[in-house]
C-alpha cells in the first residue's frame, strides 16, 4: 500500500491559493484512479482508497499535516519509503516540476509537521510557485490566489503533476526524475 499526501488547507477560501497546488493534484489522481472516500474521523482529513493506493488530503490546516499523516500511515502500517508527499515550492518557478528524498523543509509548514510527526525520508513531489519579492510576503503569496496568468497554465500543470505522480507509482525515482524534472511549463501553455 503506498499513501499519496496532497499538502493545502480546506475550505473554500484557500481553495484556489498557491498553497493548496498539492490537493489539486490529488483530487486530479483521486478521478483518474476512480478511488472511493473513506470517511473516519480519526484520520483528520479525507481519505480516499484503491486497492493498493491511498490518496490523502489532510484537513488540519498545513502546519498541523503531520497529524492527519501519521493517523493514516499508522492505521495501514504504511512504511515511510510508500509516502510521497505533493506540495507547492516557493524555492521553484512556476511551474517547475521537481522530485527529491528526504532533505529539509525549506520553512514549508506542512513539511515541517510532517518531519515531526514521521520523518524525513519520504518522497516528495515538488511544483514550483515561484515567491514574493520579499521573504517577509511569504505568508501572504502562497494564501493567495494564482494570478491570471498563473491560472491559465494551471490546469496543464496539475495534469502534468499528476502524470508524473503516476509515474512515481510505477517506476523507480532516478527514472521519474529524468523523465518528469521541468524547469517550467510555460511551454505546455503558451
Amino acid at each position: 500500500m503506498k499513501l499519496v499526501v496532497g499538502l493545502g488547507n480546506p475550505g473554500s477560501r484557500y481553495e484556489e491559493t498557491r498553497h493548496n497546488i498539492g490537493f489539486k493534484v490529488i483530487d486530479k489522481a483521486v478521478e483518474t484512479y476512480n478511488a472511493r472516500a473513506i470517511s473516519k474521523a480519526s484520520f483528520y482529513g479525507e481519505l480516499y482508497k484503491t486497492s493498493d493506493l491511498l490518496f490523502l488530503k489532510p484537513s488540519t490546516y498545513m502546519n498541523l499535516s503531520g497529524k492527519s499523516v501519521l493517523a493514516v500511515k499508522n492505521f495501514y502500517k504504511i512504511a515511510l519509503e510508500d509516502i510521497i508527499v505533493v506540495h507547492d515550492d516557493i524555492d521553484l518557478p512556476f511551474g517547475a516540476v521537481r522530485f527529491k528524498k528526504g532533505g529539509g523543509h525549506g520553512g514549508h509548514n506542512g513539511l515541517k509537521s510532517i518531519d515531526a510527526a514521521i520523518g524525513k525520508e519520504y518522497v516528495r513531489l515538488r511544483i514550483g510557485v515561484d515567491k514574493p519579492a520579499h521573504k517577509s510576503q511569504v505568508a501572504d503569496y502562497v494564501l493567495a490566489d494564482f494570478s491570471p496568468q498563473e491560472r491559465q497554465c494551471l490546469d496543464a500543470l496539475v495534469s502534468y503533476a499528476a502524470e508524473a505522480l503516476d509515474a512515481l507509482l510505477r517506476v523507480p525515482l532516478e527514472e521519474v526524475k529524468s523523465r518528469y524534472s521541468r524547469k517550467s511549463i510555460e511551454a505546455m501553455c503558451l
